[in-house]
């Protein structure tokens, strides 16, 4: 007997042929099993699929653009003086040129000039609220949103966050205008097809996808950096556009690439949704940020710092100066180590940071810290960051020339007194030991010490001359100790730096 499986020869080509010498049982069991493999084969296929690229993403790109706009900004430029204009040689091919360029008017000041630039944003609800970045319409005079459909409408700036460069603006259309809102940008996955929509190089509505190539990352461009890293094309004129998932939501504003060329590379940089939905609901409530404020200056720590300070493991957000504020006024002290705030544990400053700016002004917390070999809990009452940071002045250090040294741990100290105060334009209240220099191949300079800064404490004990650090460097070394804490200032500021004795 002979069976031809004729699916088989629909897929393959050929027949499959089951032998006469085969028993009824035998054949039934073969074709059986030839389907579970299939079976397996489609299951398997169909799952590949779902993980992989949709088939087209065309449908989504027709629902989405509409709400999608190009964003022109136009912006005065002072004219400039004779003073200021380029002094050409009488006579030269170029003399022409630059007088057009420049155009003097009465008195030889140059006529103002307009500038334009280019970028894009997001209609996020019916009543023509926009997203964008900051650095789309910063010193902008005029704004002109273009919808999809050819419309433009005059757009009023609602408020702007430079620290996470996000802008929100308002048109005032006849009619609810299609929008977009945000999706969850902390269960996106390095992995998930995303997609974007902007203005490229002015190019108009263009539309390119990728995957997400990483997630949190810092660009060092504010306090608040949490950027969705993608490969999908991102190019000048994207800024302020959205980055989509496949469900249609907002999960990235884009903000940002690394390029040595100007043009993409694959390195697409989106700030969060989860950043960007905060901000945006305060820019849209108050028309600016209202940020939690601990009130301490914070670093993070090292394996170093840890030792000196008997932590258990290298985590949490180490306490290097206290100004007044919230965090004074509870109790918190210079040198303590903060574990925990509100509930959260807190691994680093970056993201205590982020956990103290989300916070409501005036709410009360529980915060955790480390002293002295053990943990407390100190209740604090938040303030605002903006209204703190008002106040913030950071003076220069100058470094005289020729003074006598001392030499510890690959740093030439001095103790301060009125001359040297004075030459190093430090104010009266500061008392400590000074650095005047750091020898590149020494600890204390890989850690970030540098010539003007001020070493106020070692090993947790004020100092005041040279000869109390020698007393401390030495009591620790012959205590087993293999690293010492000092607590450096610089300006304004102030920070904890461990550093190996075994270097001494």
């Amino acid at each position: 007997m002979s069976i031809k499986y004729s699916p088989q020869e629909a897929k393959f080509g050929k027949s499959i042929t089951i032998s006469e010498s085969l028993s009824i049982g035998q054949a039934q069991s073969f074709i059986i099993n030839t389907l579970s493999v299939f079976s397996i084969l489609i299951i398997s296929s169909m799952s590949s699929h779902a993980r992989g690229a949709p088939e087209s993403f065309a449908d989504l790109a027709e629902e989405l653009s509409p709400s999608v706009v190009n964003i022109t900004t136009s912006t005065t430029i002072a004219g400039v003086t004779d003073q200021a204009r380029p002094q050409i040689p009488e006579g030269s091919p170029f003399e022409d040129l630059f007088r057009d360029f420049f155009n003097n008017g009465e008195g030889g000041q140059a006529r103002p000039r307009r500038s334009s630039a280019l970028g894009s944003g997001f209609v996020i609800s019916a009543d023509g609220y926009i997203v964008t970045n900051n650095h789309v319409i910063d010193k902008a005079d005029e704004i002109v949103i273009e919808f999809f459909d050819g419309k433009e409408l005059v757009a009023e700036l609602v408020g702007r966050d430079p620290k996470t460069d996000i802008a929100v603006l308002k048109v005032e259309a006849t009619e609810p205008l299609p929008f977009v809102g945000f999706g969850d940008s902390d269960i996106a996955r390095v992995g998930d097809w995303v997609m974007a929509i902007g203005n490229p190089l002015g190019q108009g509505f263009s539309v390119s996808a990728g995957i997400i190539s990483a997630r949190n990352r810092t660009l060092r461009s504010g306090p608040y950096d949490d950027f969705i890293q993608t490969d999908a094309a991102i190019n000048r004129g994207n800024s302020g556009g959205p980055l989509f998932n496949m469900n249609g939501e907002v999960i990235g504003v884009n903000t940002a690439i690394i390029s040595p060329n100007g043009g993409s590379i694959g390195l697409g940089f989106s700030m969060s949704s989860r950043v960007v939905s905060r901000v945006v609901n305060q820019l849209k409530e108050y028309g600016e940020t209202r940020r939690g404020w601990l009130g301490v200056q914070i670093q993070d720590i090292d394996s170093d710092m840890a030792e000196a300070l008997g932590l258990e493991k290298v985590s949490g957000a180490l306490v290097s100066g206290v100004p007044d504020g919230p965090g004074a006024d509870a109790g918190i002290l210079s040198g303590d180590v903060i574990l925990s705030f509100d509930g959260v544990e807190v691994e680093d400053t970056r993201g205590l940071v982020t956990i103290v700016g989300n916070a409501d002004v005036g709410k009360v917390v529980d915060v955790i810290i480390f002293r002295d070999g053990s943990s407390k809990t100190i209740k604090v009452t938040l303030g605002r960051r903006e209204a703190a940071e008002k106040e913030k002045i950071v003076p220069a250090a100058k470094v005289p020339e020729k003074i006598k040294e001392s030499v510890k741990l690959g740093m030439k100290l001095l103790t301060i007194n009125a001359e040297t105060r004075t030459q190093l334009n430090l104010p009266e209240d500061l008392n400590g030991v000074a650095v005047l220099d750091v020898a590149e191949t020494s600890d204390a300079f890989e850690k970030g010490i540098r010539a003007g800064d001020v070493i106020v404490e070692a090993g947790r004990t004020k100092v005041t001359d040279v000869n109390d650090i020698s007393d401390i460097f030495e009591n620790a070394i012959n205590s087993g100790r293999k690293s010492i804490l000092l607590l450096v200032k610089r300006g304004d500021n102030s920070r904890f730096v461990g550093l190996s004795l075994s270097k001494e």
